[in-house]
């Protein structure tokens, strides 16, 4: 009888582990991007969304699409009015990388104007909604001079630099031209470097490119009449479109998997990337391909 029990309840575990193991498996295979099909051929969106400030997710979840084999071809998907000069940069490269392996398009968004534009740029395809703002190529820096703030709280600043232009730009200190002529110098070469990308991109002459790099934004629609963008569209058309450029009918589309902390991960997450942008906005001078109107 004890023999006969042991036995029982080594069928009853085992049977029950076993289902457990089903049951784990069947929520893997219905939350994963896979679904219960396996991987097959896919087409891959990237998202840019908000004000560009830092390079690495993006560029991490570009690699990502680039190394998998079923990914065929790839949406980036931007919604961003620019940000922060060396990440848009950053980003516009690993797309243009990404084109030499797999088909890349670019949907606009809402907005996808100054870095957003220039990471467009990269693709083989841009498309845009007829609404979309974009265009916006250009350059931007502000300061800001608290003097008269300063003398009002009864404040004392002393600063002490290595050179004439170390405190170039300094909130308590009057932006001499001698600090206007340096910042515009520097504006004016990434500037153009926007403008020779641009140009080379959108197969433009350097002039061509300039006389509408002036700052100004354009409707989608203005756009494409200009040949900033090859297509009007939503982001379904862009998805439909490279469907047919690699022979495949109504593929999965997958998305970067998120990163899964935790709620209280999350919370620090969180609270640390408010911190830090918060830090960024404070933080002068800063060098903006970004669309400074409003969104």
């Amino acid at each position: 009888m004890k023999k006969r029990g042991i036995v029982t309840l080594v069928v009853i575990f085992g049977g029950l582990f076993l289902g457990l193991m089903v049951f784990i498996g069947v929520l893997v295979a219905a939350f994963s991007p896979d679904g219960f099909g396996g991987p097959g051929d896919r087409i891959g969106v990237v998202e840019v969304d908000g004000t560009i400030m830092d390079s690495k997710k993006v560029i991490e979840n570009l690699r990502r699409f680039e190394k998998d084999d079923s990914v065929r071809a790839v949406v980036v998907r931007v919604n961003s009015p620019g940000g922060a000069v060396a990440p848009s940069q950053e980003i516009y490269s690993a797309v243009r990388r990404l084109k030499e392996h797999k088909p890349v398009v670019v949907s606009m968004g809402t907005v996808a104007a100054s870095g957003g534009y220039y990471i467009a740029c990269g693709a083989d395809t841009i498309f845009a909604n007829p609404g979309t703002i974009t265009g916006s190529i250009g350059v931007i820096t502000q300061f800001f001079n608290i003097e008269g703030l300063v003398e009002r709280i009864d404040l004392e600043v002393h600063t002490v630099a290595s050179g004439d232009f170390k405190d170039a730009g300094s909130p308590f200190k009057p932006f001499a031209p001698e600090d206007e002529a340096v910042f515009r110098a520097m504006v004016q070469d990434v500037h153009r470097q926007f403008v020779e990308d641009v140009a080379d991109c959108r197969g433009m002459g350097i002039d061509e490119a300039s006389e509408i790099a002036d700052g100004r934004i354009f409707t989608g629609r203005q756009a494409y009449s200009m040949d900033l963008v090859d297509q009007l569209g939503s982001l379904q058309d862009a998805i439909e479109y490279l469907a047919d450029e690699v022979g495949l009918e109504d593929p999965p589309v997958v998305y970067p998997p998120e990163d899964r902390m935790g709620i209280i991960g999350e919370l620090f997450r969180v609270a640390v990337n408010t911190t830090a942008t918060e830090a960024q906005e404070q933080a002068a001078p800063r060098v903006l391909y970004q669309y400074m109107g409003p969104r």
